[in-house]
């Protein structure tokens, strides 16, 4: 109980600082702007709540699918799987303790398999974020004749390629181990996994990307925003593969997407304050509800499991 208590409380109070905290946006300016752009409105508001609902719906099913290569879980059981690991990851570094929180929920016999799909799902969002994220960032740049570091850029490319392939080539080492897991193992489980699964995976989370950014886009237009769909669309694509690739602690999120979001954006004009309201309450609509969901389901945690007999011989 008091590990429960500790998860729900450090998650409220990370939740209140930021909100409250934020260097970016004042809490009272941000208010303000809220009510200058009458998000509040019942058709407003019921769109946003609504797109949520989806997005959340979607990671829920995922899930829910994911799972079934190891057994069959209901929509309920996903969902607090999914959200109790929200909950649970909402202060941990990259949501590293999402893969801990959701294998808590099975036997220690399945804890590695679930661990490695969730791996999957993970991966699925990174991959949608990445292939829309290129296509928009690389329309962005010819659209506005943006000047990069190239050298720079080309120089981590560089160090990214050389540290990817001497883990490759270790991981092909037999005795090469990552708490158990080994790169041969980890191929092994992805091939077990049938394609249809695969490829639901793949297709949700491109779903589920398609509704936050158009989310965005909304919210974007509630504030006046008159640039064109494909402009606005590149940006916000563009924000999303940037911030996905600065290694981070996930409840610095909306700190980070909002210092690139105010860069991006000011291409298209857009005022900071406004784009810094953009961004937080998307945070508050996709993860800081959905974590509040989440923490009935921490305090409710209370998984049994048959006893497991050892293997004699």
């Amino acid at each position: 109980m008091v590990i429960k208590l500790t998860i729900v409380i450090g998650a409220a109070y990370f939740i209140y600082d930021k909100l409250v905290h934020n260097s970016q946006l004042d809490f009272d300016t941000f208010v303000t702007q809220l009510k200058a752009s009458r998000v509040f409105e019942p058709t407003r508001i019921s769109l946003l709540l609504l797109a949520t609902c989806l997005n959340w719906f979607l990671e829920i099913f995922k899930w829910k699918t994911l799972v079934k290569h190891l057994k069959q879980i209901s929509l309920w059981e996903s969902t607090a799987q999914s959200l109790g690991g929200l909950t649970a990851s909402l202060f941990t570094p990259n949501r590293v303790g999402e893969y801990g929180a959701k294998a808590l929920y099975f036997p220690k016999s399945q804890r590695k398999q679930i661990v490695g799909l969730n791996f999957l799902g993970n991966s699925a969002q990174l991959f949608a974020t990445l292939c829309f994220g290129l296509v928009g960032f690389v329309f962005f740049i010819y659209q506005f004749g943006v000047a990069l570091p190239w050298y720079k850029i080309l120089r981590m490319c560089v160090i990214v390629l050389l540290f990817s392939g001497l883990f490759l080539l270790g991981s092909k080492q037999k005795r090469f181990q990552i708490k158990g897991y080994s790169w041969k193992n980890l191929k092994g489980f992805i091939r077990k996994i049938p394609n249809t699964i695969h490829l639901k995976n793949l297709s949700i989370s491109i779903v589920r990307y398609l509704i936050f950014s158009h989310q965005f886009y909304f919210l974007l237009l509630l504030f006046g925003l008159n640039t064109s769909y494909v402009t606005t669309m590149s940006a916000i694509t563009a924000m999303y593969l940037i911030s996905s690739l600065i290694p981070m602690l996930f409840i610095f999120d909306v700190i980070v997407k909002g210092s690139i979001a105010v860069w991006l954006f000011g291409y298209l004009n857009v005022p900071e304050l406004n784009i810094l309201t953009v961004v937080s309450l998307m945070w508050i609509l996709n993860f800081v509800l959905p974590s509040i969901l989440g923490s009935y389901f921490v305090f409710n945690f209370n998984p049994s499991f048959p006893e497991e007999k050892p293997i004699t011989s």
